[in-house]
């Protein structure tokens, strides 16, 4: 089966073995060889950094190394679970590794076990995503935050349900926030199996984090000397929308927030809006823009921004970025776009909403959760508020004719009658479920719940383990296709070919006289893809990246160079 370092694993077994070395054999045409070339840039993103700080294994034939690079080669090359393993050659991967072959399954997910510590697993996830925001500066200070549904469709537990817009369907699951830059790269994500809703999630969770981890905010001389000055810009979606949110972000903290505006008013004069041409990350936007200021809700200042589509569609943003020009706040907001297309993309390579262990945890008695009976009573005075506007709608297209017969005006001020009365039902109705929702907790602790309402929650530490493996996979598989993307014309064809890098052979040239290893990609599908490859190559080689444990320098090139 590929175990051919036999000493040295009837070594590691009994313990006298800290962990295998990594030997390589010269060897060609080596399964997805392609994935090696992904190394500086993983460990650029900071695969090993703080691990052997926060992690450690037993003696043993399999270090913290070949688990690491082990999962990340795994995300890249698109083997989704420690199960789809058992299909893959174990030992040409093992060959990637400087081993005689992979772990097996069961092996690995007993690594993945003694690694996944709650606390260890959280510290290491703060320090990289702080490490991530420090190293770009620039992109830090503009900040998409979303939610996203990761449906459980397991037995365990009966997990609270909530609308997941992709299926249209409210469905058990639990919910993550993640923060992105601009161009969708993640910093960092928290998961809740709770139903908090985005504000709670922002006040709570997400803003002291960052008001710890972004860089280069402004001291608070600085903020008292401007009074327009902001510390960092928060972007999300009509969930966030609140006016009571928007005052306390900018008075308090000094946080600007950029969002669609939930309630506009009547369309603007066409004449009001301008071209703009603003420089984007993915090149140059055109856009018809409009602005105007709006008191909100009697109690902040914002500015209030329209883009004019083709259609004659009015799209309304609302912001506390006073200084930024009107151009570049619609940019600001437009490019939520690039979290959706990340939340796609790691869905359908990535298995996002896969999980990796389903053993549950009790949840603290002391954790206040929704009321269901308050969450109850906002369903029921929701569905009465759009039966009441549907209703409104249908009397008011009602319309008397003045060459109707006296029949068909009786019958029309008959059913203008019905339709009044059931309004003034459907008034009462609301009014009296909302007298109900006044009385009613809209918070309980975990123990007040009724025990038909409890739940446990899924083990947490494992999952945020492999969505930061995932995380760094993706950020390391960004970087490559922003480089290849100087020789091709799309983010979208660099990304295509960093993929393929991944699934194509490689041979393995070790010289121990100068201390390297070569890896000799295969020739790509066209010639556009290896001068590409050649140009990734060129770069790679320049960071002189040595394989993890070891002092020998890696060098990327293709076959026939």
């Amino acid at each position: 089966m590929g175990c051919s370092r036999t000493v040295e694993r009837v070594s590691g077994a009994i313990g006298d073995l800290r962990e295998a070395p990594a030997r390589f054999e010269n060897i060609a045409d080596v399964t997805n060889g392609g994935v090696l070339w992904s190394l500086p840039s993983l460990l650029a993103n900071g695969l090993l950094r703080y691990s052997e700080e926060l992690f450690s294994l037993p003696k043993g034939f399999y270090g913290l190394i070949h688990i690491f690079l082990l999962l990340t080669f795994m995300a890249l090359a698109r083997i989704k679970t420690p199960e789809q393993l058992r299909y893959t050659p174990a030992g040409e991967w093992g060959k990637l590794l400087g081993l005689d072959r992979i772990p097996e399954v069961r092996t690995l997910r007993g690594k993945i076990k003694i690694i996944s510590q709650r606390d260890q697993v959280r510290q290491w996830s703060e320090k990289l995503s702080r490490d991530w925001l420090r190293g770009e500066p620039d992109v830090a200070g503009i900040l998409y935050v979303d939610g996203h549904v990761r449906v459980y469709h397991g037995s365990k537990t009966k997990l609270p349900r909530r609308y997941v817009a992709r299926e249209r369907l409210r469905l058990r699951g639990t919910t993550d926030y993640w923060v992105n830059d601009q161009q969708g790269r993640p910093f960092f994500v928290i998961n809740t199996p709770f139903t908090p809703g985005l504000v709670k999630m922002l006040r709570e969770e997400i803003v002291p984090r960052l008001k710890r981890d972004v860089p280069g905010q402004p001291s608070e001389s600085e903020l008292g000397q401007n009074p327009h000055l902001w510390r960092f810009t928060l972007v999300f979606d009509r969930e966030g929308y609140s006016p009571d949110f928007f005052v306390e972000m900018w008075q308090k903290h000094r946080i600007a927030c950029i969002t669609y505006h939930k309630y506009p008013k009547q369309d603007w004069a066409a004449c009001e809006f301008l071209d703009y041409v603003v420089a984007t990350p993915y090149g140059n936007v055109k856009m018809k823009l409009a602005e105007r200021g709006i008191f909100l809700s009697k109690r902040i200042w914002l500015r209030e921004i329209r883009k004019l589509t083709q259609s004659g569609h009015q799209t309304s943003i609302l912001s506390t970025d006073y200084v930024s020009e009107t151009a570049q706040i619609g940019v600001n907001m437009f490019s939520r776009w690039s979290q959706e297309n990340f939340f796609k993309y790691m869905l359908q390579h990535f298995e996002l909403d896969r999980l990796i262990s389903y053993k549950t945890e009790a949840i603290s008695d002391t954790k206040m959760v929704v009321n269901p009976a308050y969450r109850k009573l906002e369903g029921k005075i929701k569905s009465k508020a759009g039966k009441l506007g549907r209703k409104k709608k249908e009397l008011g297209e009602i319309v008397l004719s003045e060459e109707l017969s006296p029949k068909e005006i009786q019958r029309y001020e008959r059913k203008k009658g019905n339709l009044i009365e059931e309004i003034v039902f459907i008034q009462r109705d609301i009014e009296r479920l909302k007298d109900e929702r006044k009385k009613t907790p809209q918070h309980l602790k975990w123990e007040d719940l009724p025990e038909s309402e409890h739940f446990s929650q899924l083990a947490p530490a494992r999952r945020q383990f492999m969505d930061t493996i995932k995380m760094i996979a993706y950020r390391a598989e960004t970087a490559m296709a922003i480089i290849l993307k100087q020789k091709l014309a799309r983010l979208d064809d660099a990304r295509s070919l960093v993929r393929e890098i991944f699934a194509t052979d490689a041979d393995l040239i070790p010289n121990e006289q100068e201390g390297t290893l070569t890896v000799c990609l295969h020739h790509l599908s066209n010639r556009i893809s290896d001068e590409a490859a050649r140009h990734l190559a060129h770069q790679l080689n320049a960071t002189e990246t040595q394989f993890p444990g070891t002092k020998i320098r890696l060098i990327y090139k293709l076959v026939s160079d």
